[in-house]
């Protein structure tokens, strides 16, 4: 997908735009922050290494499988975080949902904003009929966010990964095109 390709979405206080390079320093400052990441999927420990995180946004482009946005403020001045769409499956149409934000922005409804026009997107751009949400059964916080967007929890996998040399559980939410 090009830049000129590339679906940019205003919302009342927000912009939701592509990466682009000079974005890597916010995606380093949050992923590399041990609360941000405490039950994100992924770490980095250097700026060099945050690279690899650029790279999935733009291949999720460049292979079809999913979509994610730098959410930043509407005069692009500041970066939030960032939210999409990942694991698309054309075949089953369902993808599933993930989002962070810089510490800084939390609990100001930011996302709770930006996530429903994400599924929006997916069901009316993407042909989608089925959005998930695998949660960390610990992270409340997000758990709650995913009721408050009318996600409902399906069910727990036990002990389905291991993460920091423990197993942990997933909660899977799940969102459908009807509801």
């Amino acid at each position: 997908m090009t830049v000129a390709d590339f679906p940019i979405i205003r919302i009342d206080r927000l912009l939701l735009r592509q990466f682009v390079d000079s974005d890597i320093e916010n995606v380093y400052k949050g992923l590399s922050d041990p609360e941000i990441i405490k039950y994100y999927g992924v770490s980095y420990k250097t700026l060099e290494d945050t690279k690899a995180q650029m790279r999935f946004f733009s291949d999720l482009e460049k292979e079809g499988t999913g979509i994610w946005w730098a959410v930043c403020s509407l005069d692009n001045k500041t970066f939030y975080g960032a939210g999409g769409l990942n694991s698309l499956s054309k075949e089953h149409k369902k993808a599933e949902i993930g989002f962070w934000l810089l510490k800084e922005f939390w609990g100001q409804g930011v996302m709770t904003e930006v996530m429903p026009v994400i599924c929006n997107y997916g069901f009316d751009n993407l042909g989608l009929h089925r959005i998930e949400g695998l949660v960390e059964t610990d992270n409340l916080n997000c758990k709650n966010a995913m009721k408050k967007l009318d996600f409902k929890h399906e069910g727990t996998m036990r002990d389905c990964e291991i993460k920091n040399g423990k197993f942990i559980s997933l909660d899977i939410y799940a969102k459908l095109r009807s509801e």
